[in-house]
């Protein structure tokens, strides 16, 4: 057994995990980051990117990386005998999205937190804690090689929906709000250069019957698409579905019109907290983000961009706060709660048998209707805008906050 000190600790490499170790490490910290693979290594994801997931990689310093992957102009969204063309709509953001194989961006992010000053660290599995009144003193991960103890003063925690530490520390995932079900595999396409990301918003299951979640194209520039599915479900309302035979079965119906050759590869189904259904996500030192903290969009799933965002933020509380139990939940709060706790309530109506089948067709027919419906749904709504809608959309969310049982990220300062 071995022995490590350092001032941060951070658990997981994704681009939450990297992008902490990032800003801590420019900030001076001594950090280390840990991942329990070796990079590269593939991830589950759609590996779409929105223009707010542009802006954050810009700003971490890979926009030079990005300009040699595939770039979009915006959603194509189909179904219902609709077919819009919507393009991104720029703003404080940028007018462009892309798409990249997390196997390859995951990896980019954690060579800049390396060029940071972070100590990274492959292989290493964190598996337990060591507590002392509600601090962790260490955190044990496991090597091929062995048993190692890291001893930090704060530790930030981006292992994940799944997480092993979020399970040794209390983390809770309430499946009584929606959450998602997906599943992507990569298929060769003679369209792999579209510049329009594609989602088929009328998705049906083998009996033909219309399903609360959608299907996806999104070109990657490299002679593939990724191709996958996404429905949405509650404790009360499970999606019973197979994801994967869905995910064919959608792959046979576009495989025409998007020139498919070959089978899916690399199929990967999983699950996803959204909304922020997540209680226990930080204590006396400890702060968990990304996919970890539940920070996924209910409406589409996405959240490499939720994952940057509150790396960053995470690594600014290292120098704003002694404590995180409460400061932490609230400043997610304050930057998510409100389009969260909306978005979720919206996401569970999608759940309702019957609805998207007579709600569907109406919100087709409208391009304006579609067009407010991607700014939403795409996150990119900011705390900078002060448009009409951005205004209904906070209001709609204070107004669903009052009615919550459960707000996004419970804690001790409020109640759920």
């Amino acid at each position: 057994m071995s022995e490590i000190q350092t001032e941060v600790l951070v658990v997981g490499a994704g681009p939450a995990g990297s992008a902490a170790a990032t800003y801590a490490a420019r900030a001076g910290h001594e950090v280390t980051l840990i991942d329990s693979a070796t990079f590269p290594r593939d991830k589950p994801c759609g590996d779409g990117l929105t223009p707010r997931a542009i802006a954050e990689l810009n700003a971490i310093g890979l926009s030079d990386w990005l300009a040699g992957r595939a770039r979009n102009k915006g959603l194509r969204a189909a179904g219902f005998g609709q077919e819009l063309l919507l393009p991104w709509p720029g703003g404080s953001l940028p007018d462009y999205g892309g798409a990249a194989p997390r196997l390859e961006l995951d990896e980019q992010i954690m060579w800049i937190a390396k060029a940071a000053g972070a100590k990274v660290l492959e292989g290493h599995t964190a598996t337990d804690v060591v507590l002392d009144s509600g601090v962790i003193k260490s955190v044990i991960a496991k090597t091929d090689s062995g048993i190692v103890t890291f001893n930090a003063n704060s530790v930030i925690i981006a292992d994940g929906a799944r997480s092993q530490l979020g399970r040794k520390l209390g983390r809770e995932w309430h499946r009584d709000t929606a959450y998602g079900v997906a599943a992507r595999g990569y298929i060769k396409s003679e369209r792999h250069d579209d510049p329009w990301i594609s989602s088929h918003l009328e998705l049906r299951g083998d009996k033909n019957e219309i399903l609360s979640g959608y299907g996806w194209i999104f070109p990657l520039a490299n002679g593939e698409v990724n191709v996958g599915v996404g429905t949405l479900a509650t404790h009360k309302r499970p999606a019973e579905v197979n994801l994967r035979a869905l995910m064919n079965t959608y792959a046979d119906q576009q495989r025409e019109d998007w020139k498919f050759s070959g089978d899916i590869r690399l199929p990967w189904s999983f699950l996803l907290p959204m909304g922020g259904a997540v209680s226990g996500i930080a204590g006396k030192n400890f702060m968990f983000i990304g996919d970890a903290a539940g920070c996924v969009n209910p409406l589409n799933g996405e959240g490499i961009d939720y994952g940057l965002e509150t790396g960053r933020l995470a690594a600014e509380m290292l120098d704003t706060e002694s404590d995180f139990s409460v400061a932490w939940p609230a400043q997610l709060r304050t930057h998510y709660g409100l389009a969260f706790s909306i978005a979720r309530r919206l996401a569970g109506l999608l759940t309702v048998p019957g609805l998207l089948p007579v709600a569907g067709p109406v919100g087709m027919r409208s391009k304006t209707i579609m067009k407010l419906a991607l700014r939403v749904m795409g996150n990119l709504v900011t705390d900078e805008d002060s448009d009409s809608l951005a205004r209904v959309w906070r209001t709609a969310g204070r107004l669903s906050m009052k009615f919550d049982n459960r707000v996004p990220f419970p804690a001790a300062d409020v109640r759920g």
